[in-house]
């Protein structure tokens, strides 16, 4: 299975930034392909995005998603209307969208539910505090988290993307050391292998601070299949070698 390298570029970018990026990040991807590559604009992006990487090995997608299909519900964007416009994921459950937008364990797993439902590859990030890690529930905060979207998503569950996102290592410049991912990594893949018969086709990206200088110790551990990419997914050079760190 490939690894995955994806960048989330929160909420940063504009038109002129964007091309420039997707340009350098295209000119560089020649001999680039044992790994995939997506990339995540704002959703008010993700259709020139798409349209900018035509014909190229890079997926998009959005940086959330709703669970509603469609409706009164300002400010929501559908699963349907991402994949409308070309979009193939959708990160669900970012810490970020935990802490300032309240959302639940319960909330991210109908979420994942409905960009299944609706074609759309969900990358589901979960993840503990620097407080959860400290009082020793990194495990049990991780598999809270995961039960509620395997519970969610049911017979779907080899379909999902997962991301371990230790939320004090998230734009903090603190990183997990490759052994410390290692083994929630490890958890998490025990997890997915007593609910689905195809865990093999799950990835679990880590997605704290990755960046050029320690990706490829990170990328070398065995349960680490790619990297969710905030900060560096905005420098071409950063990107490239992080993706070039995957190509095993």
């Amino acid at each position: 299975m490939k690894k995955l390298i994806a960048g989330n570029w929160k909420m940063n970018g504009d038109s002129a930034s964007n091309a420039e990026l997707l340009a350098g990040i295209v000119a560089g991807l020649p001999g680039l392909d044992a790994c995939d590559v997506l990339v995540c604009p704002p959703s008010v992006y993700v259709a020139s995005a798409v349209t900018a990487l035509a014909g190229q090995s890079v997926a998009v997608g959005g940086q959330d998603v709703s669970v509603q299909v469609k409706g009164a519900y300002t400010g929501e964007v559908s699963a349907d209307m991402l994949r409308d416009v070309g979009a193939t994921y959708a990160i669900v459950g970012h810490s970020e969208r935990r802490q300032y937008h309240g959302e639940t364990d319960a909330l991210v797993g109908e979420k994942a539910q409905a960009a299944l439902a609706h074609g759309i590859t969900p990358v589901v990030c979960i993840g503990e505090t620097l407080a959860q890690r400290e009082a020793g529930e990194t495990n049990a905060v991780v598999k809270r988290q995961l039960a509620a979207v395997i519970h969610a998503v049911g017979h779907c569950v080899s379909e999902l993307v997962l991301a371990y996102e230790p939320v004090w290592a998230i734009g903090t410049g603190q990183t997990a050391t490759p052994e410390q991912a290692q083994a929630v990594h490890a958890v998490i893949r025990a997890q997915i292998a007593a609910a689905t018969e195809h865990p093999e086709r799950v990835r679990i990206l880590y997605g704290g601070s990755m960046n050029a200088a320690n990706a490829t110790q990170l990328l070398a551990q065995p349960d680490i299949d790619g990297g969710l990419i905030g900060g560096a997914s905005l420098k071409v050079a950063d990107f490239l070698t992080i993706i070039r760190a995957a190509q095993g």
